[in-house]
């Protein structure tokens, strides 16, 4: 069927409501994740040691004796750093920071593109787009650009690097991987995203939220290799799943919720203790939304693949959708074993269930995310 030149795929009109504005949808085609990989830094650090590098760092004072108790409540076991605690100790201008960002940035990238490549069994020249996410450093050329000089992509590769989106990254790049890829069926996307949170962190912010920071974020990459329908698939990619759709939103007037305040320091963390009603509220709303666009009750997700901000997060997450906490076993455990690796956590997540989950014929997933904006990142995922 065709609308004057347009050809007509799987249109699903009964979806659209005129009254409330529910997102339309419309399937020209299903992208397939066909493979995701991870990667961290050298340094492992228990949860304990930066309790007490955080104590004898911040001294014994009032304030940070009432904020100790977060280094426990965080629910964060390890975490892994660019640099080791020792060089924390010392103060690093803006610049020093930064530098060992995009030093440490492409190593990770280069690694974990390269680990990438070789689980999914193709060349890296077969790429088509770079999707570059971080948020975590500056760089201009962009980092894609500088690990084009270390791996060797095609020399027109598509580059659209990602700034500025903080932990929604991580679902915001599977979405706009989706997006071109309905355009572009016969390519291959590449997805990196690498933050490096412990760089942000600075020696004299006894702020809450600083010191939340401190005990909840750390280190990480990802690479994820999303393919077009047209693309010829191998025996193992079959039992992946494909993307359905994705819904982006941004919320008026809570630029203040999460981000960074920039200094002569370097990057200050900024969070707001409303994130969790905020998830309680608006954000169960558009996840109801987004799944009645599509038919489906949420009765019939099984695998929730959610960005685990922090431990209150998926308690909310659970509250606010009305589902089991062990639904969320997975967030929880990469929260424990990894903490908060922004935009980069959510694959860490990912990879979880597609290891769990190798051939699950008809079941669905929401992966989600959320960020500055502040804003919510969701893609809906089907095994067939």
């Amino acid at each position: 069927m065709t609308w004057g030149k347009i050809p007509l795929c799987r249109l699903n009109f009964s979806t659209f409501d005129l009254v409330s504005s529910a997102p339309l949808a419309v399937e020209w085609g299903m992208p397939r994740i066909a493979g995701v990989s991870t990667i961290t830094p050298p340094h492992a650090v228990s949860q304990s040691e930066i309790s007490a590098f955080a104590a004898k760092l911040f001294g014994d004072t009032d304030r940070f004796r009432r904020l100790m108790p977060v280094f426990e409540n965080a629910k964060v076991e390890t975490r892994y750093f660019s640099k080791s605690l020792e060089w924390f100790q010392e103060f690093h201008t803006f610049t020093q920071m930064n530098d060992v960002y995009i030093e440490t940035a492409l190593s990770l990238s280069e690694a974990v593109v390269r680990k990438l490549a070789d689980h999914c069994q193709v060349k890296t020249v077969d790429f088509d787009v770079i999707f570059l996410i971080s948020t975590t450093g500056v760089s201009t050329p962009s980092l894609d650009a500088r690990l084009s000089n270390r791996i060797q992509f095609q020399s027109h590769i598509k580059r659209v690097p990602i700034w500025g989106l903080g932990c929604a990254g991580g679902a915001a790049g599977i979405a706009r991987a989706h997006d071109y890829l309905r355009a572009y069926p016969t390519h291959r996307a590449l997805i990196v995203v690498v933050e490096l949170c412990s760089l942000a962190f600075q020696r004299d912010d006894l702020s809450k939220s600083g010191i939340i920071s401190a005990a909840l974020f750390g280190d990480g990459a990802a690479a994820c290799l999303m393919v077009g329908d047209d693309v010829p698939l191998t025996s193992s990619e079959h039992s992946r799943p494909s993307t359905l759709g994705s819904l982006s939103t941004i919320y008026p007037d809570t630029e203040e919720v999460m981000g960074w305040i920039v200094t002569t320091d370097g990057f200050k963390v900024q969070l707001s203790k409303d994130i969790p009603s905020i998830i309680t509220s608006v954000v169960k709303r558009d996840v109801f939304e987004f799944l009645q666009s599509r038919e489906l009750p949420i009765e019939q997700i099984s695998h929730f693949i959610m960005h685990p901000g922090g431990a209150k997060v998926l308690d909310a997450y659970s509250e606010g959708l009305g589902i089991p906490a062990d639904k969320l076993g997975n967030s929880a455990e990469v929260l424990r074993q990894y903490g908060n690796m922004s935009s980069a956590t959510v694959y860490f997540v990912l990879e979880r269930v597609l290891k769990q989950a190798p051939d699950q014929s008809g079941e669905y997933g929401l992966l989600a995310s959320l960020g500055p904006g502040f804003s919510s990142e969701m893609v809906l995922l089907k095994w067939d």
